[in-house]
């Protein structure tokens, strides 16, 4: 299947898959959007969740091309990892040969962006080299949050934990390769047309990442799901801080509504990417295409 993809102007992003998670995944991750109160949301439905009030989710990146850079936003689970989560241990996908259809070699990628250390969004950072885990991008910065990373260097870990440090973290930063950028609260540019944007909550240093001067944002984990858009007071069962992400992302859905910014979810199932709305006291995601409020030319191609 080709990759998903979305352009404005010389800006393109495109979704690279790499798994759809089971269907445990929901009431584990999210425990509060029980099936009753998903079924009562027909807007999430087909796409979103199904017909009994199950939700969909998947792990997958964003490829990034603007101004000639290539960027890669958070890195899935990774292939042949030891995971305590049977759904995440010793993956085998073809990542690589998606990244590779949609126009990417692993050496092409200039920069790649961390939106918080977990284990679902850091395993591509590296590959099985013999016995060693090696950087999948050789020529890339791989750059996250200094209060991240200071965060989980003060924490006690579990072993499970400190396994993904040390096969999909730790290889980078031996490397060379990991950069901590100082994120104040109003954001910090760490590339022309890349932007991070502090998120706190969901991980101390989470942060979302604006694209092109404001014409896209990717999630990482302040909104797993568009159901939290509907109910953005439903919490993650791996919050570290709920009352925080939920404070978040209230605060972050109210400044993309009405925009046309391009809101795409970092779990999102296919169409992954629309237009925040206001719906009374809450919020709706519209598609980005065609849309009446859409002020960007948002073009959407490709799967899905």
């Amino acid at each position: 299947m080709p990759a998903d993809s979305w352009t404005a102007g010389d800006l393109v992003i495109q979704r690279i898959d790499e798994t759809e998670l089971p269907p445990q995944t929901g009431p584990w991750l999210l425990p509060d959007a029980t099936p009753d109160l998903v079924s009562g949301e027909p807007s999430l439905r087909p796409r979103f969740a199904d017909d009994r009030g199950t939700l969909r989710l998947t792990t997958h990146s964003f490829a990034v091309t603007t101004g000639g850079l290539r960027v890669l936003v958070d890195t899935g689970i990774g292939n042949g990892k030891t995971r305590a989560n049977p759904a995440w241990h010793d993956l085998d996908t073809p990542y690589l040969n998606r990244l590779a259809a949609a126009g990417h070699s692993p050496e092409d990628i200039d920069l790649v962006v961390l939106t918080h250390l977990h284990t679902d969004h850091v395993g591509w950072n590296t590959r099985a080299d013999g016995g060693s885990w090696i950087p999948t991008f050789p020529n890339a910065r791989y750059v996250t949050s200094r209060a991240e990373w200071d965060h989980w260097a003060a924490a006690d870990m579990d072993e499970p934990r400190k396994a993904m440090f040390r096969d999909s973290v730790h290889p980078i930063k031996d490397a060379g390769l990991l950069d901590l950028a100082d994120v104040p609260p109003r954001g910090v540019e760490i590339a022309p047309g890349v932007r991070l944007l502090p998120t706190p909550g969901h991980t101390p240093g989470h942060v979302a990442v604006s694209l092109g001067d404001g014409a896209a944002l990717i999630t990482g984990d302040c909104v797993h799901h568009p159901v939290q858009l509907r109910r953005p007071a439903i919490t993650s069962c791996v919050d570290i801080d709920p009352r925080q992400a939920v404070e978040t992302r209230r605060r972050l859905l109210a400044s993309l509504a009405g925009t046309g910014t391009l809101l795409l979810g970092s779990h999102f199932p296919a169409p992954t990417g629309g237009l925040v709305e206001r719906d009374g006291e809450t919020f709706r995601l519209v598609p980005a295409a065609g849309d009446p409020h859409d002020h960007r030319p948002w073009r959407r191609r490709g799967a899905a």
